[in-house]
């Protein structure tokens, strides 16, 4: 049996993501934990999102990769985010007084909330804020129609997301990589020497001259002082090639920190 860890609680849009690595589901109440639940063998895959196309990076999946965990990226899914108003059966629009959901929710839906003057409330997650409204009519939740199905709710407006584009990459973490496919993309981190002027333009140039395109990049405080960042870059290629093989021994030549989070298909 293979146990996959989740950020949960159910109803969310990482249970949503998990459910397309596999069955046996176990939710965690925060990223940190999923993780550790990888790290010490209590199951074999976790579930964590990293970044979402309107809000951008999720700080706490980036700072634990980066500090906490010696786990590696075995695998992305990117869920196109459909936010819906949720509310219980037979209510209206002209009921709802206030909306629950988790702030990146929220945040996603300001133009929707705005115009029908609805008073927005911050939750734990999508799917609290929907297991939250039951049974009073002047309360909506945002959030995914699993959380509606979950906990016998209805979408009254499906799709209020500002923005069309809105979609959420998750990464699932192992403790082993993934072999090559083919079709791979590889993430590092790594920090560099600060009284050395151009550093970060020419960490960049291996890349170049090499020809290998850059999916990401994102500055990360350190932790260690103003002033002082992590940066994380995804690029095409696994690290077992040849060529990637030895833009990461450039790399870590020229950097005085550098963490290879692992290769993996993309998505």
């Amino acid at each position: 049996m293979t146990l996959i860890s989740f950020l949960g609680p159910k109803g969310t849009f990482t249970h949503e993501a998990a459910g397309m690595v596999g069955e046996e589901l176990i939710p965690y109440c925060t990223i940190p934990a999923v993780m550790e639940s990888v790290a010490n063998d209590e199951t074999e895959y976790g579930v964590v999102p990293i970044e979402n196309s309107i809000e951008g990076p999720v700080g706490v999946t980036l700072d634990s990769l980066a500090h906490k965990f010696d786990l590696k990226i075995f695998k992305e899914i990117i869920i196109p985010i459909n936010q819906n108003l949720i509310v219980n059966p037979g209510c209206v629009m002209d009921d709802i007084e206030d909306v629950y959901s988790h702030q990146q929710a929220i945040a996603q839906c300001q133009e929707f909330i705005s115009r029908n003057g609805i008073q927005p409330h911050y939750a734990i997650s999508t799917a609290n804020a929907a297991k939250n409204i039951i049974g009073d009519k002047s309360k909506a939740a945002i959030g995914n129609a699993k959380a509606a199905e979950l906990y016998g709710l209805e979408i009254l407006k499906p799709n209020i997301q500002d923005m069309d584009n809105n979609a959420t990459r998750f990464i699932v973490v192992s403790n082993s990589d993934h072999e090559p496919t083919g079709s791979d993309k590889t993430s590092i981190i790594f920090s560099i020497y600060e009284d050395r002027p151009g550093e970060l333009y020419n960490i960049l140039g291996i890349f170049q001259k090499n020809n290998i395109n850059l999916t990401k990049i994102e500055s990360r405080p350190s932790k260690k002082g103003l002033g002082r960042y992590l940066f994380f870059i995804d690029f095409y290629g696994h690290k077992d090639d040849d060529i990637i093989k030895n833009i990461i021994d450039e790399i870590d030549e020229n950097t005085y920190f550098l963490k290879v989070l692992g290769s993996y298909p993309e998505f």
